[in-house]
Parts: C-alpha cells; structure tokens; sequence
C-alpha cells in the first residue's frame, strides 16, 4: 500500500472526530429536519472523520458508531445494526470469496498467464485490455458489484500477484495500484454506458415510469452514453497511467516469460475446471437475473456454497479472509447510517433547498449547477441506488419543469450517479473490494477520485451534452 505521511496522534485524532461530531450535534437545525435526522448525520461526519484521520481502524470506529446511535437515542439497537444485513454487503463479501478460489486453485495465474502472454507488452496495453473485458461483459450483468467484485476483480487481483505487485511489502505497489483503481474505473465507466450496467440505472427507468410517465430505452441510454463513455474509457487508463506512475512500464519479457509459464504448469486441474464452471454459471445467472429473479448475492452465495461442498474452498479458507470481515463491518454501518439519512427525510430537504436556490434559472445552467450538486451529495452517501432514491424525482422534477427534455435529463443524472462513486472509498457496493486489495491508501483514493470525477463532469457536461443534443434527446 502507498505510504502516507504519519499526522495526528491516535488520542488527538479521535479527540477532533468526537469534537466534529459535538459541534454539529449542537448547531442549530434547520427548519424541515428532524431533531433524528439531524443526530445522525452528526454521528455520520464523525465517522467519516475518523475513516479519514484514523485514530482506530475502520472497523472499531464503525463498531463504535453503531453503539452511539442508541445509546444517544438517534436509533433502536436493530436498526443500528441493521446494516448488515444488507444484501449488497454479502455481495461485497463473496467477492472477496471468489478471488480467494482464484488465487487457491491457480485458475487466476492461469487466466493471468494467458492475457498476460498477449497484452502484457506494458502495464498499460493490460489496464485497456480489462476495460475491454468489462465493456464486453457489462451491457449482460446489472449488477456493477457482481461485476467488478465476482469477475473482473479476481482477474486484476491474479495479474497483480503475477507480476509480484504486493501491498504489503510495498513491492511494485505504484503498479498494483495503476491497475487496481484501472480496472474500478472500467466497471464504473461502463455503468454509465449500459443500461443494464447497474442496478441503480434500472431503478432510474423504473422512477421514470412512476413519476415522469416515460420510459428509458436500453438503445436511448446506450446512444446517449456511448460517446462520452467510451472517450472516458479510452482517457482514464492513459491519466492513471500517468497519475500512479507504475513501476513496471514497458515489459518486453512478460509475454514469452507468461508463455513460459503457462507451459509449466500445464493443464488444468479438476479444481480448476470444477471452479470454471462455478464462475461461467455465476456470470450466465448474473446475467440473466431478469428472467428468473434471483437476487445477485444469492446467485455469488450459491457460488460459494458450491465451493464449499466441492473443498475447492475450505472454511478456514473463509475465516482468514481479515479484508472481507473488515469490510463487512465498516461498510455495513456506513450504508445503514447513509440509508437512514434519507429515510429520515434529511437528503429529500437537502434536495429541495438546492432546488429552490436555483428556481428561476434556465434550464441548461440550472442542469449544470445541479449536475454538480448532484454528483458531489454523494459524500454523504455509500449506494448509488440510494442516491437516485433521494435525489432523482426532486433534481429530475425541478430541471423538467424548468423545460428540460424528460430523457435527456433522467439519462445524464443517471449517468452522474455512477460518476459520483469516484468520490469516496465507500462510493458503491463494488468500490470497497478494489479499495480491500490494499493497494491505494484512502487519502489516495479520494484524491484520484476527485481528479477523475472532475473528467466525469466535464465529458458529461462538455461532450455528452452536445451529443445528446445532436441526436435528439436534448
């Protein structure tokens, strides 16, 4: 992992976290939210202060906060804890599952190997080719978690282990870090492509039906996303590339040396073939969810069963896995507290006081300033369907009767939904199994993150706008 410059004392630390979070307690409430509401989100900064300054490891403040809720009386014991119990975060879980059977059996070096002894000329020429990967398989699997954590995290993770990129030892981790967070952009960038992406986007045509009488086509969508989207799947490898600054550049040796070792390991073992199936089962169910409705954590937890029974994984295979149970924990109380932000009413106030301050504006400017209002709420937010249930009718509502085209505007705040996961370590439900590999610190993280929704926005706004425009949807 990046090494970060020490700062604070454990003690100072948690002192200005407790502080920030006393401060806001105590300031006055605005009038239209709760005395509840208001508590949390208190209690939400906080946390975040502490995620950011670290006084304890995530996982203890995260412990802590689901102790202050009730015991300040902002939550019942239930519902502090009712976070894990959320489906996305067994998700997360089983995704740290999967790249553990990868790595066991052997079937991620393989497949490492393999892309490796065509693409692996540079670290580069790798990065573009699991975007390739992930633009193939997203327009089949509406869960950008099922994605990014059961497919193409298990592969990046393989490739890294075999080039020796180790976060532990801090061993090539500039180049782990380049094609972890490279490949976390293509999942993201192809959720604003495909309607069938994410499963938020299709809670976007779903709201749209409810509220707005329309419906989002998967070919409106696809057109009126290609272009910015696929400038910024060519853009991003190339500014990470630059922005991490990978040890390992041009590797002229790895092909024959990948080739090499394909030869030595020779042909597949019955654990690997047994776990082929497994995962080409897992994608065809994932991708396919439509038909028959089944849940996609239910399809990765059917997956780890299997595993189980057939002891290509074994239960203490499970219990070692420290990241997953660590990410369970932190991200658990973190979408619980964010998701009862809006249950609270305080996101639907936030919502409507940014409308109200731009009521009288046109359109297209008050798309703008709202667009970046939009994306930039995702701070306080850990779900991206979350942020289209507390955002989407009241910014969609206002910009149409402002004038705006109603699919034009449901598909670009669609789009910035996914845009905005960039933001935070926590962004979506697939942003902690990259950010678990260990590779990029979280004040990394959020500082890359910045940088590439910034591109986000200007694409959307600077390129997509004008396209969307010149077919017809603007």
């Amino acid at each position: 992992m990046s090494k970060e410059k020490k700062g604070l004392s454990p003690a100072l630390g948690l002192i200005i976290c407790v502080g920030i979070g006393a401060i806001i307690w105590n300031l006055p409430i605005p009038a239209g939210v709760t005395h509840q509401a208001w508590g949390l989100l208190a209690i939400f900064i906080a946390t975040i202060a502490a995620f950011i300054l670290r006084p304890l490891p995530m996982g203890a403040a995260a412990l802590i906060a689901c102790m202050v809720l009730p015991v300040m009386g902002v939550m019942k014991p239930g519902e502090a804890l009712a976070g894990f119990a959320n489906t996305t975060i067994w998700l997360i879980v089983a995704a740290f599952m999967f790249a553990a059977s990868f790595i066991k059996t052997g079937l991620g070096k393989r497949i490492a190997y393999v892309l490796l002894s065509r693409f692996g000329g540079s670290s580069l020429s790798v990065a573009y080719i699991l975007s390739a990967t992930d633009f193939v398989v997203a327009p089949f699997t509406p869960s950008n978690t099922a994605r990014g954590g059961g497919i193409i995290y298990p592969i990046v993770n393989s490739i890294c282990a075999t080039l020796g990129a180790d976060p532990k030892n801090g061993k090539l981790a500039k180049t782990g870090a380049f094609l972890m967070f490279s490949a976390y952009a293509a999942v993201i960038t192809s959720a604003c492509i495909f309607l069938t992406g994410a499963s938020n986007n299709v809670l976007c045509n779903t709201l749209a039906q409810e509220l707005f009488g329309v419906s989002i086509s998967w070919s409106d969508w696809f057109l009126a996303c290609i272009v910015p989207g696929l400038i910024l799947t060519l853009a991003q490898p190339y500014i990470l590339y630059r922005i991490f600054n990978p040890e390992l550049k041009q590797t002229p040796d790895t092909k024959r040396l990948a080739r090499q070792e394909l030869a030595e390991i020779g042909p597949m073992s019955v654990k690997e073939k047994m776990l082929t199936v497994i995962f080409l089962v897992c994608l065809v169910l994932w991708a396919t969810s439509s038909i028959h409705h089944i849940d996609a954590v239910v399809v990765a937890l059917m997956g780890l069963s299997a595993m189980l029974v057939l002891h290509i994984l074994d239960w203490e295979d499970i219990t070692h896995q420290a990241s997953a149970w660590d990410t369970l924990v932190w991200m658990g109380a973190l979408v619980n507290m964010a998701s009862y932000l809006s249950k609270y009413g305080l996101m639907k106030w936030f919502a409507n006081t940014m409308a109200a301050y731009t009521a009288g504006m046109a359109w297209m400017p008050m798309l703008i300033v709202l667009g970046i209002i939009y994306t930039f709420a995702h701070y306080l937010l850990a779900s991206n369907s979350a942020h289209i249930a507390a955002f989407f009718a009241v910014f969609g509502g206002v910009l149409v009767a402002a004038g705006a085209p109603v699919i034009g505007v449901l598909i670009l705040l669609g789009a910035l939904c996914n845009s905005a996961s960039f933001l935070t370590h926590y962004g979506c439900g697939v942003t902690p199994i990259f950010f678990g590999a260990g590779f990029i610190s979280q004040g990394q993280w959020w500082r890359v993150g910045f940088v590439l929704t910034i591109l986000h926005l200007l694409v959307w706004f600077c390129i997509g706008l004008p396209w969307m425009m010149a077919i017809g949807l603007f």
